[in-house]
């Protein structure tokens, strides 16, 4: 029997942090007095249901204790998905998290980030559509950027995608999908080697739909002309797996090629020996280079001037 994921050790062993529970949010506090810059960390979803809660996995601590390490307060709120309705709630909590972050008297209200893993990554579009001014960055890692096949209807909200083209939402979403499991699909990954990891290859993804599997991604967009205000979007920090999984693959480059295309600030970390999952998985000097790579670019826009 192999260790499972959320037992799995963290790439980094950074100098544990101070932790606070506030009910379903944790917070990882660095040391010295003074208003430090602020990052939410979304875990991925949905999880596997026997997994333990995600605040407690040695990967998200390890990620809390980084950035406190470098003098950011990190909130990890407890996330929980089981059907595409459930996305709503996360949402909520993610930005409840947030304003957490900014009324607390060690944050500086103004220099916040958000920092994606996994599945996780369906939650960006709101982020990217209409950014509040005190959103200097986003990080993604390994993100799911688009519903799996076979997944139930997901609300247009949480395709990113359609982010980069669609003004903010103005009310309610148009249609409500039935409650429903999600078929299984967990996103988070069991370390059981290569071949049960769904034998991903380096191989380049192809980004139109019969490639992608249905993930409603059009790659005939990536021509379109920029908006005007694209200027007001947060850089966009991705960090790529090269090994990733070959339904996850597609998403993240049709995003990225529509990113590129219109001019949206992007950074790009490529993990090219990397899987999804690396930054527990892949005990490698490359590994441990993306993480500190992401977190300081992270951190560079959340103090910049």
């Amino acid at each position: 029997m192999g260790t499972s994921f959320w037992e799995s050790p963290f790439v980094l062993d950074p100098r544990p942090a101070a932790v606070e529970r506030h009910g379903d949010v944790d917070l990882h506090v660095p040391a010295g007095d003074g208003r430090h810059p602020a990052v939410v960390i979304v875990h991925g979803v949905p999880g596997p249901p026997e997994a333990p809660d995600a605040r407690d996995w040695p990967l998200y601590r390890g990620y809390g204790a980084l950035l406190a390490e470098a003098g950011v307060l990190a909130a990890i709120p407890r996330l929980t998905v089981a059907s595409p309705d459930d996305l709503y709630t996360v949402a909520a909590r993610v930005a409840a998290a947030a304003e957490l972050l900014r009324a607390d008297p060690r944050v500086d209200p103004d220099r916040l980030g958000l920092w994606f893993f996994s599945g996780a990554g369906l939650l960006l579009g709101d982020w990217l559509r209409d950014p509040p001014v005190w959103l200097r960055g986003v990080a993604a890692t390994y993100p799911l950027l688009a519903p799996l096949p076979g997944w139930p209807p997901v609300d247009p909200r949480f395709r990113p995608i359609d982010a980069l083209d669609l003004p903010a939402p103005t009310g309610d979403a148009t249609a409500t999908p039935a409650r429903a499991d999600f078929g299984g699909a967990d996103i988070e990954p069991v370390p059981t080697g290569d071949a049960a990891s769904g034998g991903t290859g380096t191989g380049s993804a192809r980004t139109d739909d019969a490639a992608s599997g249905g993930t409603g991604i059009d790659p005939a967009r990536t021509g379109e002309a920029a908006r005007p205000d694209e200027a007001a979007r947060p850089t966009l920090v991705l960090t790529r797996a090269g090994r990733e999984r070959p339904e996850v693959a597609p998403t993240i480059e049709a995003f990225t090629a529509v990113a590129r295309r219109r001019g949206i600030p992007l950074h790009v970390v490529d993990v090219p020996n990397g899987q999804h999952g690396f930054d527990a998985l892949d005990h490698t000097e490359e590994s441990r280079t993306a993480v500190r790579t992401a977190r300081d670019t992270l951190l560079n826009l959340l103090t910049a001037p």
